[in-house]
């Protein structure tokens, strides 16, 4: 994802949050939020000694195309829950991503773990929303917000109970992060310049994240391997999507990195 893509989304959002708030509300949307009474802690679910796998349910992307589109999100979920993921990631982006709002509602009758909505938030709306669906956390990206409403959200999720994954790609970022008191941060391997993956970025940022937060490594993870040399320098939890929906067989797949990879922390 580039830069130009990542504007491009965030854009996209704004007119998908605008036309919704339309349609259903601001006060509407608010209300349904606030009378949850059933949010998962996301973040005890990634605070086991082990590395937590979130296992993400992605059809499409920018740089990938369609990745899958044979299988339905109930089952994708379950084989993940089966395969012992500690939590989901679930994609409600709809013009890239092929993600939809209701995706929470069916991730949600098909899973008792804690969902992650992944998604490009930039409006108050749009947190009141994924908590109203059935998310239990939202996604904030440190690239596409100012300072100031990135710390505003982040409150947001807070008073709502919901776990924010504060996303960075470097130093800057991680610092902003950290100055906003996020407790989840996740590191992103993706560069959004050249669109190339290199998990080395994972491992140069971690000794960045203050004490106390929750760890997590993003994109171009596939292997135990890697999972591994993560787990050894301090990560908490790993956000998998891609090789998971390539896989021909996808609750085999989750397996293989869900069993026993302790944390060298």
């Amino acid at each position: 994802m580039s830069a130009d893509v990542l504007r491009q989304l965030v854009a996209s959002a704004r007119d998908a949050v605008d036309a919704r708030r339309g349609a259903v509300p601001l006060g509407a949307v608010r209300e349904a939020a606030h009378a949850r009474t059933d949010i998962r802690d996301f973040r005890r679910a990634l605070s086991h000694p082990d590395l937590a796998v979130i296992a993400e349910h992605k059809r499409a992307s920018p740089s990938a195309g369609v990745i899958r589109a044979d299988l339905s999100l109930p089952d994708v979920v379950s084989a993940y829950e089966r395969a012992g993921a500690g939590a989901l990631s679930v994609l409600t982006e709809e013009s890239r991503f092929g993600g939809r709002l209701t995706d929470l509602y069916e991730a949600r009758n098909a899973s008792e773990l804690p969902i992650l909505r992944k998604d490009f938030t930039v409006d108050e709306y749009q947190v009141y929303e994924a908590a109203a669906a059935g998310a239990d956390a939202v996604l904030l990206i440190v690239a596409a917000l100012e300072v100031g409403p990135l710390a505003d959200l982040h409150t947001l999720a807070g008073e709502l109970g919901l776990a924010a994954l504060v996303e960075v790609h470097d130093e800057r970022e991680l610092e902003l992060a950290a100055g906003i008191g996020a407790r989840i941060i996740g590191i992103n391997n993706r560069n959004l310049a050249t669109l190339e993956v290199d998990v080395q970025t994972s491992l140069r940022l971690v000794s960045g994240v203050p004490d106390g937060v929750i760890r997590v490594a993003e994109s171009g993870l596939r292997t135990r391997e890697q999972l591994q040399r993560l787990a050894d320098a301090g990560f908490d939890a790993v956000l998998v999507g891609e090789s998971l929906m390539r896989a021909p067989d996808i609750q085999v797949a989750c397996r293989e990195l869900t069993g026993v990879l302790g944390s060298g922390a």
